[in-house]
């Protein structure tokens, strides 16, 4: 605004001179021509009444310098003149100012030279004797001079340019002052006090903008704030997005989700993921298609991408997130159990079936048909076994168990577990022991013997010739903890993820020798939880492993 103005001062500075100067150029040369006619005039009257007083001696004693003096005869005939030599001038008789002077007793007359660039002005006057007196001045024309101002003129200008744009920027500062000194957050106070009175209802209606402005902003950021808590306390993630693939809004759930730290500003949200069906959903929302497909990220995450419609055109889109990790893990469970249990149950089904397929066939000697129903019972238990432990593997999963909880002995319980194994240790030459204090922990007795049943069973079976089992019990003010430590062939670290996984077995074919439906650690797992303990395990390939039961104190 302050340019403006000095600008707008200087243009005004600039015309006003130039007119001025042009008026100036136009005005002069009349004025003075207008001065110059009344003083030939008087001038010639004086003439007039000497030259008739004493003649034409006087005019003699006339210098050249001034004007020029010029008496011509009735006839036109030149009789004296102050600056030229009257015998080589020719008749005037032609001459404007002397017809007139000889019809009405004075006349006059102008006339240019465009060589000299000057105008000559004669004023005429009949004398008594009928004789004419003629009287002359010279004066420059409007070029010439502008000619001989030019210079001067010329600095003048330049002087008056730089006065003009010294005061012109004071003038145009003093003017903005007021207005750059406006505080725009407090307009109130500026209206009736210093400030001009032509804008002062512009500043009221600014005034009464900004108190508009203000509510509407409180009122934004409030919704604003509102739609953060909505948004932040969703497990789902929430990314929103303009037609240019710029995120305009998000949450943590969807950061977290996507594997993101952080979002730039303007930042395109295909960087937060690149892979294609990512990229093809946020493209179909983008066309005005809703789209939803499963990414996979640190887990599983089910995107639905749908347009913001605005006008029948797309405006953007809205991207939602879902984290289906144990959605997707179950299902996966679920198919790999239906897979393990079709071929655990096939096999004793197997068995069985082409055991009695040859009795029936008559291809069994009698002597053999005890053997042959003792193989058949035995796999029949093998397979109400596993039947049992899958059927024990859903209770626990699903805790629905209908047992009691009692306060239970667990060096007592650890103990008669042992002692149960007792004969399957000493065929395997096995040592079992317990050591510790007698804990108490609350808890359903029969899913603890499950627990501790199978820990014990897997310490006896995957041991060595010669080795042993030790259970040791211990508590202080925060915990109570079993161990089963075995010296066997123990677990290597890359199967640590997995060991309680169903039917996951380490050494598949020596699992095939000891028989087993490969459930036990995942019933230790499940019976664990429904105890309210955890389960570790720390072990060394070749020098066996330790299972270790926590149950913390404190817990509600």
């Amino acid at each position: 605004m302050t340019r403006k103005i000095f600008h707008s001062i200087l243009l005004v500075s600039g015309i006003m001179l130039a007119a001025s100067f042009l008026w100036i150029l136009i005005l002069l040369p009349g004025y003075f021509e207008k001065q110059i006619h009344q003083e030939l005039k008087r001038e010639i009257d004086y003439l007039a009444l000497a030259v008739e007083g004493g003649g034409k001696e006087d005019l003699q004693k006339i210098t050249e310098q001034g004007e020029r003096i010029t008496l011509i005869a009735e006839d036109g005939t030149v009789l004296y003149d102050n600056k030229a030599d009257i015998s080589k001038m020719e008749n005037h008789s032609d001459r404007a100012e002397f017809i007139d002077a000889m019809k009405e007793g004075y006349g006059e007359s102008v006339r240019y030279s465009d060589t000299l660039a000057v105008k000559t002005i004669y004023i005429a006057k009949q004398l008594e004797n009928g004789e004419v007196l003629r009287i002359a001045n010279t004066q420059y024309t409007v070029a010439a001079v502008m000619a001989g101002l030019a210079y001067p003129a010329i600095i003048a200008v330049l002087v008056l340019l730089v006065l003009a744009f010294f005061f012109a920027r004071k003038a145009a500062e003093k003017i903005t002052e007021p207005i750059n000194r406006l505080d725009v957050d407090h307009l109130e106070t500026a209206v009736g006090s210093e400030m001009y009175e032509e804008i002062e209802p512009f500043l009221t209606k600014i005034e009464r903008q900004n108190r508009t402005i203000n509510r509407q902003l409180l009122e934004a950021q409030r919704q604003q704030q509102e739609f953060g808590i909505i948004t932040e306390s969703m497990s789902e993630g929430l990314l929103v997005i303009d037609k240019r693939t710029e995120i305009l809004s998000y949450n943590s759930s969807a950061l977290k989700l996507l594997g993101a730290d952080k979002v730039r500003a303007n930042q395109s949200v295909l960087e937060l993921n690149r892979s294609e069906s990512f990229q093809k959903a946020v493209e179909s929302a983008l066309s005005g298609k809703s789209k939803t497909v499963i990414l996979e990220t640190a887990g599983y995450c089910q995107l639905i991408a749908s347009p913001v419609i605005r006008e029948d055109k797309c405006a953007g889109a809205v991207l939602i997130l879902m984290d289906i990790t144990q959605k997707q893990e179950g299902e996966k469970l679920r198919q790999e159990f239906s897979a393990n249990v079709s071929h655990e149950l096939k096999t004793p089904l197997t068995s069985i079936s082409g055991f009695a397929e040859i009795i029936r066939d008559g291809m069994v000697k009698t002597e053999d048909i005890s053997r042959f129903a003792g193989k058949i019972y035995d796999e029949s238990q093998r397979l109400m076994t596993l039947v049992n432990d899958v059927i024990r593997v859903s209770q626990l999963d699903e805790n629905t168990l209908p047992y009691e909880k009692v306060e239970i002995d667990l060096y007592q319980a650890v103990k008669e577990n042992l002692d149960v194994l007792s004969v399957a240790a000493e065929k395997e030459q096995v040592a079992l022991e317990v050591t510790g204090t007698h804990s108490v922990i609350t808890g359903a007795r029969e899913i603890l013997n499950e627990v501790l049943y199978n820990l014990c069973d897997n310490a006896v079976k995957y041991n060595k010739k010669g080795g042993s089992v030790t259970a040791e019990v211990e508590e202080d003010d925060q915990k109570i903890q079993l161990s089963i430590k075995d010296t066997g062939i123990g677990i290597p670290a890359s199967s640590y993820s997995r060991i309680f996984e169903r039917f996951y077995r380490v050494d598949k074919s020596h699992s095939k020798e000891i028989g087993g439906t490969g459930l036990g650690l995942s019933i230790v797992k499940h019976g664990a939880a429904c105890l309210g303990a955890a389960v570790d395990l720390r072990s060394v390939v070749g020098e066996g492993s330790t299972f270790t039961l926590t149950w913390m104190k404190n817990q509600e």
